[in-house]
């Protein structure tokens, strides 16, 4: 008997490790700062996920931005330092310059999993990044030109605005001159006069304290911002049927979340308002081309880029204009 009680032993330790192995650990940064708007839902992610995926995977923040600079966050990711991330494709489009297509989307997330617009950029991702595009975590926010100095009548020559690649063609089209400052500089860099404004999305400029050096808001906002997870291609391969059904389920509950974005946006206004930074509109006449004008900007950057892709994409994620 105390062989075959050893053998039971045995086996019983075999299963128990083969549990343990089913488990997959995932290693994941965020190119957020951990109590900003843009984390928040990240956040809530990672402890669902570690709730209830006990067995079955398990996310393990290394860090935000002060480990890996958002910049950086794509590189990472293709090279797997990182297996996940909580980023934009704005951040990594020297590596996808299609990854703008996200922002400047003007159908939701569910239409664009129906249509073929996520799979198509999904596999844009995969052959040149190494990157999978899980979901869309931020949807029908915009961005803003915000500033210190008067807007004329939506007569922006001369000023000098803080930008990212996805809107700096924009601003070049408005007359402005485009400067990249790292977040963490803007504050510093509105306070010296080195930017008249900058632009950024209707919700976390309390998060960074530029409230303090901000006083108008330009009315209306334009593109959509796109925030996402992203996941090394290599991790994604190596999760079997289990694993993929689990964080298929989580990532259809986390892209239902998207419906509170409008109402953060609307409350967001209201605090900027309190905080006496005044909304200026682009006079109504010129309203409809200033937005134009920005699209068609930011489809020329993609098409420039990348010409055998701009079409499509273009179809699908935007709405015949």
């Amino acid at each position: 008997m105390r062989p075959r009680k050893l053998a039971v032993a045995a086996l019983i330790a075999l299963l128990g490790s083969g549990a343990n192995a089913a488990e997959i650990t995932l290693k994941a940064v965020s190119a957020f700062g951990h109590d900003t708007f843009f984390n928040q839902r990240f956040k809530t992610f990672v402890d669902k996920v570690n709730a209830e995926g006990k067995g079955i995977m398990k996310i393990q923040v290394v860090g935000g931005p002060e480990a890996i600079p958002p910049l950086e966050v794509g590189n990472a990711l293709r090279t797997g330092v990182v297996d996940f991330a909580n980023t934009t494709g704005v951040f990594h489009a020297n590596l996808v310059p299609e990854a703008i297509a996200g922002s400047l989307a003007e159908k939701p997330m569910a239409e664009l999993r129906a249509n073929g617009g996520h799979a198509l950029l999904d596999r844009i991702h995969r052959e040149k990044a190494n990157m999978v595009w899980l979901a869309r975590v931020s949807e029908g926010l915009q961005y803003h030109i915000y500033t210190n100095k008067k807007v004329d009548g939506g007569n922006f020559a001369g000023m000098k605005l803080r930008s990212v690649p996805v809107y700096r063609g924009f601003f070049q089209s408005l007359g402005a001159t485009p400067l990249q400052v790292p977040p963490g500089e803007v504050f510093t860099a509105l306070e010296r006069g080195v930017v008249d404004g900058y632009g950024w999305p209707s919700v976390g400029i309390f998060d960074l304290g530029w409230q303090e050096k901000t006083k108008y808001r330009v009315e209306p906002g334009f593109y959509n911002v796109e925030v996402g997870f992203y996941m090394n291609q290599n991790t994604w391969k190596k999760l079997d049927d289990a694993q993929r059904a689990f964080l298929d389920k989580q990532i259809a509950w986390v892209e239902s979340e998207n419906v509170k974005d409008l109402k953060a946006a609307e409350a967001e206004k209201a605090r900027q308002a309190g905080a006496k930074i005044e909304s200026i509109a682009v006079p109504a006449a010129q309203a409809d081309a200033f937005r134009a004008r920005a699209y068609d900007a930011g489809w020329k950057g993609i098409e420039q880029a990348s010409p055998q892709h701009v079409a499509k994409l273009r179809e699908l994620f935007g709405n015949g204009r």
